[in-house]
């Protein structure tokens, strides 16, 4: 799986990271890993682009959730419910929403289809 991690400038930067390919039980370290080093960099607001993930596993919403309490400042699992306002989704493929929907991510992030709005709304 190859990511790529660029910012984009709205109301405030933005981070942009688009894994793709399949997140899995042997890629979902390195989506973990570049939200790291992204955080450690100073940058605190991520929209995952999910729009070339064909994939995602149980071990992938593991790292969804994983960046999620990263972005909030937290190592121990988030008990509070609520959308994450740190760190949104765009446009996860109709194989990668399904997904999503049955676990309930679609409670916890937001998911756009369009950059700009994405963008826009943190």
């Amino acid at each position: 799986m190859n990511i790529s991690v660029s910012q984009v400038q709205g109301k405030i930067p933005v981070t942009v990271i688009k894994p793709n390919g399949q997140l899995d039980g042997q890629t979902y370290q390195d989506l973990i890993n570049k939200g790291r080093e992204a955080y450690k960099a100073g940058w605190r607001d991520f929209l995952i682009d999910m729009s070339e993930l064909t994939y995602i596993s149980s071990a992938g919403l593991v790292a969804l959730h994983s960046m999620a309490l990263l972005v909030k400042g937290e190592e121990l699992p988030d008990t509070e419910a609520g959308l994450q306002q740190h760190m949104k989704l765009l446009s996860p493929r109709a194989e990668v929403q399904s997904v999503l929907d049955m676990v309930g991510f679609g409670s916890v992030f937001q998911i756009f289809t369009d950059l700009d709005e994405a963008v826009n709304s943190f």
